[in-house]
C-alpha cells in the first residue's frame, strides 16, 4: 500500500511534536496475549493502513510476573520488516522512584528492552505523590530533549493545574513543554477533557491523546473484562456498564459497532491528535479503523448529540483534573 493509499490520516502532536496517525496502538499487555505470528501480521497491517504511533509503555508491579510487551514489540517490528523511521515510539516514564532513579536511567533501560536509542514521545505517568518537584522534572526533560533521547514529551492523567505549572518551568528551561495530555475519554467519561480547565490547556497548543476509550472493553460489549481495567475516577464504572447497552443500541442504528462509535466519538474533540487503543486481534484493528468512515458519514455534531445521554461522570468528576 503506497503512502497516498493509506487510509489513516495524521495530525501534528502539539506545536512541536511529530505528525502522528489519528489512530495509535497501545500495548497494555497486548502482545503478551497474542500468538507471535498474529501480532506480526497485525502490526504490519496497521503500518500499511497508516498507523505510525505505538505506545509500548510497560505496566508491571513488583512481586507480579514480569511483563515482556516491549521486548516482544522489538521482535515484532523486526519480523514485520518495519524500519525504525516508519514508526513513532511512545514510552512511559514513571514518577514513583524519581529522582532517586533518574529519568535518563529509566528511559535507557526501557529503550534497551525495546531495541532502540530514542523515544519520539515520552509520557510521564500519573502523579501519585505530593512532593514531586515539577521544576526539576521540567529541567531533566529539557536535557533529554537537547540530547535527542526524546523528541517531545507529554503527561498521563495530570490535572490542568499541574500541566500549566510544568509547562511554565519547561519554557524557562528551554523546552517547548508538554505536547500532549493522555486522558481517559469516552462517551461516558467526558468531564475532564470537555471541561473548562482543559480547554485552557488545549488553547496553549497541547494536544489530547484519548485513552481508555472503551473502558477496558466494557463499551465494546465485554461487560466483564477478563483483563485488568484502569482506575475508576468518580466511581462510575457501574454506571458505565449500564450505559453500554444504550451505546450499543445507538451503534446498531448507525450500522456500526460500539467500538467504532467510541473511537469516532473521541475524534470529535477539537484537541484530539490521536486515539490510543489496544488490539489483540486483526479483526479488532480493522473494525476500529471503520470509525473514520463512520465519523465522515454521520458527522461530529450528530455523533456527540446521540451520545450525550451516556455522559455518566458529569457533575461527578471535577473537571480541574483526574
Amino acid at each position: 500500500m503506497t503512502a497516498e493509499n493509506k487510509i489513516i490520516p495524521r495530525r501534528r502532536i502539539g506545536t512541536h511534536g511529530p505528525q502522528a496517525s489519528v489512530l495509535s496502538l497501545g500495548s497494555w499487555h497486548t502482545y503478551d496475549r497474542m500468538d507471535f505470528a498474529d501480532a506480526v501480521a497485525m502490526v504490519r497491517h496497521a503500518v500499511d493502513l497508516g498507523v505510525n504511533l505505538f505506545d509500548v509503555g510497560v505496566y508491571g508491579l513488583p512481586g507480579h510476573p514480569p511483563v515482556f510487551t516491549d521486548v516482544l514489540f522489538s521482535a515484532i517490528v523486526r519480523a514485520a520488516g518495519i524500519d525504525r523511521d516508519e514508526y513513532l515510539l511512545s514510552e512511559k516514564l514513571w514518577l514513583e522512584g524519581y529522582p532517586e532513579t533518574s529519568l535518563r536511567e529509566q528511559l535507557e533501560r526501557a529503550l534497551f528492552r525495546v531495541g532502540t536509542d530514542r523515544a519520539d514521545i515520552a509520557v510521564l505517568g500519573d502523579i501519585r505523590r505530593d512532593d514531586l518537584d515539577l521544576e526539576r522534572l521540567a529541567g531533566d526533560l529539557a536535557e533529554l530533549e537537547r540530547d535527542g533521547v526524546i523528541g517531545c514529551w507529554g503527561v498521563n492523567n495530570w490535572s490542568a493545574t499541574a500541566i500549566t505549572t510544568i509547562r511554565r518551568h519547561a519554557l524557562a528551561a528551554g523546552s517547548p513543554g508538554p505536547q500532549l495530555a493522555q486522558l481517559k475519554y469516552s462517551p461516558c467519561r467526558r468531564s475532564i477533557p470537555d471541561g473548562a480547565p482543559f480547554a485552557e490547556v488545549f488553547a496553549q497548543g497541547i494536544s489530547l491523546q484519548a485513552s481508555d476509550i472503551m473502558e477496558g472493553g466494557i463499551l465494546a460489549g465485554k461487560i466483564k473484562p477478563a483483563r485488568e481495567v484502569g482506575r475508576d475516577p468518580g466511581g462510575v464504572r457501574e454506571k458505565i456498564v449500564e450505559a453500554a447497552a444504550g451505546i450499543a443500541g445507538v451503534a446498531a442504528e448507525l450500522d456500526a459497532t460500539p467500538a467504532q462509535l467510541c473511537v469516532a466519538f473521541t475524534l470529535t474533540h477539537p484537541a484530539t491528535c490521536t486515539v490510543l487503543f489496544g488490539a489483540s486481534r486483526m479483526e479488532q484493528l480493522v473494525d476500529n479503523t471503520g470509525a473514520l468512515a463512520l465519523l465522515e458519514r454521520v458527522g461530529a455534531e450528530r455523533l456527540r448529540s446521540l451520545l450525550e445521554p451516556f455522559w455518566v461522570d458529569r457533575d461527578v468528576v471535577d473537571p480541574e483534573g483526574p
